[in-house]
């Protein structure tokens, strides 16, 4: 990545280092910590429906923040996407569990080099992503959850988590929706029966454009039907400030069922 990129992705980083949650968000969100049986530990929030009915199961959606949330305050995660999914319209037409983990300060969803223009996806998922697969599958267990309504989001270093998990679990989720991120084409064929929408800006400069085309041409020719893109001319590095306000968004997440 050349300096000037270098110099926007810090600049983003401060940027986002200065913003806090909603107080609504960390109301909603419960704060958790999940630890597995070697002792290594996962900070998150869960948002759970407000008057679940008994004997009802209800959607999961994962949500994969970015760089710039990481941390180990459990909070920073819902500073961006968080506030979507509880205005009081999605509140009421679209009970859902929310599960926001918190990848720690010097790790990533996937352990790439984000300077390439392409990556190979990694034999093992990043230990936050292990983590993360793990509660997924306990909450789904001790939960009412739907597990043909299991989604998954992410936006910038969340949109290559959301990749990457997808490929790794292709028969887990019924939708996914990764923002500004980047995959590995190569696992294109595996993904084809999954719905995709796929958001990005031509003027981002933190994350090519070029990143996304490439997957959403990969899966096309693979064979994958179930594809929708959404390419921004000038919401730079954020485009997940319109995606998630897209009016047919959450109406479109929710449809999908495996």
């Amino acid at each position: 990545m050349k300096k000037p990129l270098i110099f926007l992705l810090i600049s983003l980083c401060v940027f986002t280092f200065a913003l806090e949650p909603s107080g609504r968000a960390l109301e909603l969100f419960e704060a958790r910590k999940y630890t597995d049986s070697n002792g290594d530990t996962l900070l998150y929030r869960l948002l759970t429906p407000a008057e679940p009915e008994k004997d009802e199961q209800y959607p999961l959606v994962l949500f994969l923040h970015g760089a710039g949330e990481r941390g180990n305050d459990n909070a920073r995660q819902l500073i961006w996407g968080a506030d979507h999914f509880i205005t009081e319209k999605h509140l009421q037409e679209y009970p859902c569990f929310v599960l926001a983990p918190q990848c720690p300060r010097e790790e990533r969803w996937v352990e790439v080099n984000w300077d390439l223009p392409y990556h190979d996806m990694p034999e093992k998922p990043s230990l936050p992503l292990k983590l993360t697969i793990e509660l997924l599958k306990e909450i789904t267990r001790e939960l009412p959850v739907d597990e043909d309504r299991i989604y998954v989001t992410g936006l910038s270093m969340g949109g290559y988590g959301t990749w990457d998990i997808i490929a790794r679990m292709p028969e887990y989720f019924a939708a996914a929706a990764p923002v500004c991120g980047g995959g590995d084409a190569g696992q294109a064929e595996k993904i084809t029966g999954i719905p995709v929408w796929i958001f990005h800006s031509v003027d981002d400069a933190a994350v090519p454009v070029e990143r996304s085309r490439k997957m959403v041409m990969a899966v096309r020719e693979a064979g994958g039907k179930k594809v929708r893109y959404t390419e921004y001319l000038d919401a730079g590095h954020g485009s997940w400030k319109r995606a998630y306000k897209a009016p047919e968004f959450f109406e479109w997440l929710f449809a999908q069922e495996k």
